[in-house]
Parts: C-alpha cells; structure tokens; sequence
C-alpha cells in the first residue's frame, strides 16, 4: 500500500479531488491502481482559512510495483499491512484464565484470550452495558449514586458513557491500527480509521461494546455480571484465582483490570501486602463553554463552523510555577456528567455523542500533581471521613502505618486526597449531585458567581466560589493559565464559560508494580496488572493496547 499525504484541499472538496491528487503526486497511472481510500482525514485551521488534509492509501493491481513509487514526492511513502490474524491456544486448559473488570483494557483482553481459544472467565462489579444506563438515568432523578452502577462501573467501563474518543498519543506502546480494526468488526464506523481524532460516540459506543461481548460468548468464554471481586486468592506468592462477593470462586491467573476508581481493590492490595506505589495524577474542573463561541475561536470566523466544518476542538498547555496545566479530554459539542462511583462525592466528567451536536464544548482543566505536593501546607485538605463510609477505610489504613519519616508520602496518601476532595466538592453542592461552579472570569477576579449559564450538566448547578475552598496549588494555578489561555486565544477567558468542580479521576492514584518483560506483578505469580486502573494506559485505546499485552503475556504463562 502507498500513502500519500498532507494533501489540502478546501472544505467543498471531496474525495475524488483527493483521489486525483493522490494520484498525481504519486505518479500512479490510474490504469494500474486497484483500490483508492481515505487513510486519514483531518482539518487545519491555524491560519484563519480551514483546509481538510487527507491522507490518502493507494492499492495497486501488482503490489509488487508499489515500492517503485515509493518516494515519487517528500508525502508519498509505503506502508507494510499489519498481519490481524490469532492462533488457537492450546486446549484443554487446567485453569481458564480470569479476567476481572470489563472495561476496555479488560474487555480486549478477554476478546484476544478468547479468540485464542482460552475460553477467559470474565467478571464485572457492574451491569451490563444497556442496564447501566437506566442507573445513570436515577442519578439525575433521585440525585443519589449506584455504588456499582454508574459513569465508571459497568461493562464497557469508564469510557462506554465518557465519550467514547478514540484518539492517543501512545502509539509506542502496541498497534493503534489493531485496535481501531477490532472495534470496526464489531459495528463501528469505518470512519474512525481515517480520522485524526478518531471519535464513536457515548450513543453508538454500547452497541459496539455488546457486539465484543458476544464475540467472547461465542469463542466459549464466560461473562458474569454484577460480580464484584472480594479478594484475590494467593497461596506463598502465586495467584490461584479470585473470590467474588458472591461467595463464589473462580480459579486461573488473573488479568486485574478494574480502572482507575475501583478503590475497595487498592486498599485490599495495600491491606494483603501486595505492593502499590503512589503516582500523580492531574486535578481541577470541567471548564464549559457555548459551543458556538469555541467555534468562532476556533474557526477564526464570527459565522461557527459552518456548513462543512465538524464541532472545534481545542488543546492548551502551559507551564505554571513549575506544574502542568493543561485542558484534558476535550469534548466538542458535548456534555458533563456526574461521574461519581459512590455517596459523598462529587465527580464530572465529558462526553459527547457521536453527531456532537450540543449547544456546549468542554474540557477538563487539570493541574498537573505530583506525589510530594502532597506535603505542602496548602494541600492539607480539612475533611474528615464520614463515619462507616469507604474513605474511613482508607483513613485506617493510613493511621495504621503510624507517622512515616520526614518528606516521605504515603502509599495511599493521593488517593486520599482524592477522596477528600471530593468529599468537599459533595458538601458544596449542597450534599447531592448538583455541582459547585464558577464563572470563568470570576474565578481569576475571586469572585462569587450571583448567577450561573445554562449547563450541560443534568443536575443542576450550584454557585460556590472555587477559589475559596479549592486548595490554592489547584486554583492559582488555574487562574494563571486561564489568563495565558485568553492571551493566546482571543475570547476563550469569558464568563460566558463555567467551571464545574471537580475533575479528580484523570488516571489511577496508585500503580500496581509490574515486570516489564513478563507484566506480572514483581512479587505475586499469576497476577497480570492491566489497563488504566494498575497506571499503565490513558484512555479506551492505549487500555486495549494493554489489555491485548496483557493476555498475550497470560497465553504465554499459560503454555510455560
């Protein structure tokens, strides 16, 4: 196959004037080519005129001619296909192998393993992908949040109601390709193999996810629904298997890819000596604005997008005193979602649907944190867990290792900061799911919002001063790049725009330790840490990466 590319065009150009083109560059007579296909398309906007840019995938009839073409022009290049093909595992298997979490780091693992003819014993705390939406729907209703089932458990994980971006820069870690092609064979649009930021929708997602499970199904292995692990069953330093709360055992090694807010499973690691190490994360809000307006941004045009232009993206980074702060997630013509995964907290999210067609855009507006920020003054969040909830559980842990050394940070200690700041964010919204914001404007005046905008976000708002409770590491650095970010791009700091507190579930707090080459963990045998929840993925794509990695790594033990 040839590509060729950066190939620009204006917005009422289509494919055939690619093709043309293409052709030309190439110097391809068109006698001789087998199939033409757009590889990738995106749009560039920086200079006030948007142009689309095609990549552009050229097949002849005789492949063994491509290479001659091969470098006709500086954007013409050959591309080797990539073999997508399994091979049978062997059978029978003592133990099948388990699977817990049906995320996508989970659910690619499972789909691998089970195409291998592994037949995988897959469990997830939460409902299946359709179910989980009804419990979403009671959030808004009743205010209240289904420990097991909401925005980040259930099947399809984190990412089934969370948008659903395909987009990743960790195209080092294993075949973006493949993953895109898996997702293509169980009813996605073909579309998101050309697109630069490729993207299936919170509304087409499910069905995508449902056809993956049905797949597993088929292969012979087995999916329990609302089968939450209890503990893990170690014997000397070897995994023999999982306990769910069911009372029921499963045995085989266990490929653990709950996600990055299953914290009942890192304080079971952390209590049963399984090592953890902290890791940081990034914090702030979901910023909102009309989406019309991050259109004209955008766009450089007063007019929007237009009749051929897609919803406008936009990406921000600055350094400020020394962290990262960066928009994350970013979600044109979207909406926020209360992602919380249990009581006394208050979580948001984006997504958007596949048309991205709301009246909004967002993002989330994270400061980059380390671990040892963690030991400032102005991090000591004054917040103590409600007696008999989950935080408590945390809390014991921690007062069980008594005073730690001078400068040193806590296994748990960002976890907790999560759960704390959470806490605070649940008691200004006036102890419900309705979520404390801010104008955009107002926060870096330190100023109370008397009214807010009309909002994506189903349950409701409420007028808080973020500036005031939110610790001033987080907020004087937002405002700072708030103010850098309206510099650069004209219009985008406005009170038009609302923030809405707060985006803590970025990735995990803590990483499960892994060996590289073997990916079990460094001291238990059998236990394959997988996906975003043991901080080795960002995201649905790089998850599946991961969880592709990882069942290749368990088909490996399994044969040795």
């Amino acid at each position: 196959m040839i590509l060729v590319r950066d190939i620009r065009l204006p917005l009422s150009a289509g494919e055939p004037q690619a093709f043309e083109k293409a052709l030309h560059l190439a110097r391809v007579p068109r006698a001789k080519v087998g199939h033409l296909g757009v590889a990738k398309l995106s749009v560039d906007a920086r200079h006030g005129q948007p142009k689309l840019v095609y990549t552009v995938a050229v097949t002849l009839k005789d492949e063994g001619e491509e290479s001659a073409y091969a470098g006709a022009s500086p954007c013409v290049a050959l591309h080797q296909k990539v073999d997508f093909s399994v091979q049978n595992g062997p059978q029978p298997l003592v133990h099948r192998p388990v699977v817990c979490g049906l995320g996508p780091a989970g659910l690619f693992a499972a789909l691998l393993l089970a195409r291998q003819g592994y037949k995988p014993i897959v469990l997830e705390r939460g409902k299946d992908v359709r179910e989980r939406k009804l419990d979403l729907a009671q959030i808004t209703k009743t205010q209240k949040v289904d420990p097991e089932s909401n925005y980040c458990f259930g099947e399809g994980g984190a990412g089934a109601y969370s948008d659903g971006k395909l987009y990743t820069r960790s195209k080092k870690r294993g075949n973006v390709n493949k993953i895109l092609n898996v997702f293509c064979q169980h009813g996605a649009s073909p579309t998101i193999l050309s697109d630069a930021h490729p993207h299936i929708g919170t509304d087409k997602l499910p069905r995508v996810i449902e056809n993956m499970r049905n797949t597993i199904l088929a292969c012979g292995g087995e999916v329990h629904f609302q089968t939450r692990m209890e503990a893990l069953l170690i014997e000397g330093q070897k995994v023999k298997g999982i306990e769910a709360q069911t009372g029921k055992t499963f045995l085989g090694p266990v490929i653990l890819a709950t996600g990055h807010s299953a914290r009942d499973v890192y304080r079971w690691l952390y209590a049963h000596g399984v090592q953890l190490e902290t890791k940081g994360i990034a914090i702030g809000v979901r910023l909102e604005h009309p989406s019309m307006l991050i259109d004209q941004i955008q766009y450089h045009n007063k007019n929007g997008r237009g009749k051929y232009l897609p919803a406008a993206e936009y990406s921000f980074v600055q350094q400020v005193d020394g962290r990262g702060v960066y928009s994350f997630c970013m979600c044109p013509g979207g909406f926020v979602v209360p992602a919380a995964s249990g009581p006394h907290q208050i979580v948001v999210n984006g997504m958007s649907p596949s048309n991205r067609g709301s009246k909004w855009s967002n993002s989330g507006m994270v400061v980059e944190t380390r671990p040892e920020d963690l030991l400032l003054p102005e991090m000591q969040l004054q917040a103590d867990p409600i007696s008999g909830s989950q935080e408590a559980l945390t809390e014991e842990l921690i007062l069980r290792d008594g005073k730690l050394p001078d400068g040193t940070v806590h296994t748990l200690a960002m976890m907790r900061f999560q759960e704390k700041l959470e806490q605070i964010c649940w008691q200004q919204g006036n102890m419900r799911q309705t979520a404390p914001s801010q104008r955009m404007v107002d926060f870096t005046r330190k100023k109370l919002s008397y009214d807010l905008p009309a909002t994506s976000y189903s349950p409701g708002l409420v007028s808080s001063p973020l500036h005031f409770w939110m610790p001033p590491f987080l907020s004087e650095r937002l405002s700072k790049g708030f103010q850098l970010f309206g510099k650069s791009s004209r219009g985008f700091l406005t009170n038009e725009a609302v923030m809405i507190a707060v985006e803590t579930r970025t990735s995990s707090p803590v990483r499960i330790v892994r060996d590289k080459d073997t990916l079990q963990h460094l001291t238990v045998e059998g236990l394959f840490p997988c996906g975003e929840g043991a901080g080795y993925a960002g995201g649905i794509v790089s998850a599946g990466i991961d969880g592709e990695r990882c069942a290749e790594a368990v088909a490996h033990y399994l044969n040795h």
